[in-house]
């Protein structure tokens, strides 16, 4: 018999999905599934300004569903680990049936 998660994971769990509840956060995290790209990249390739960009990808950031890394004066964002890449992956595969 499988047993349900204490309140706090179940917590956990439901924050990590409000992630994923808005549109522009899942164009930003397909992008970044394919490859690392920065703010201005990412704006050009949503046709939204980097000032939106950058607050949406600061939510990512906190659910702990993107990481980042500073090359020179740019920073660029990926996907935080492989856990995030199969969510997207298995969100696809669901609506696509």
């Amino acid at each position: 018999m499988h047993t349900i998660p204490d309140k706090a994971v179940i917590e956990q769990i439901a924050e990590l999905f409000k992630g994923f509840c808005d549109p522009t956060r899942v164009q930003i995290l397909s992008l970044l599934q394919q490859r690392e790209l920065c703010v201005s990249d990412i704006a050009e390739a949503v046709a939204l300004s980097q000032s939106a960009i950058s607050h949406q990808l600061r939510i990512l950031k906190q659910m702990h569903l993107i990481k980042y890394r500073r090359e020179g004066k740019n920073i660029l964002y990926s996907l935080a680990d492989d856990h995030v890449r199969t969510i997207l992956e298995m969100g696809l595969e669901h609506v696509m049936e």
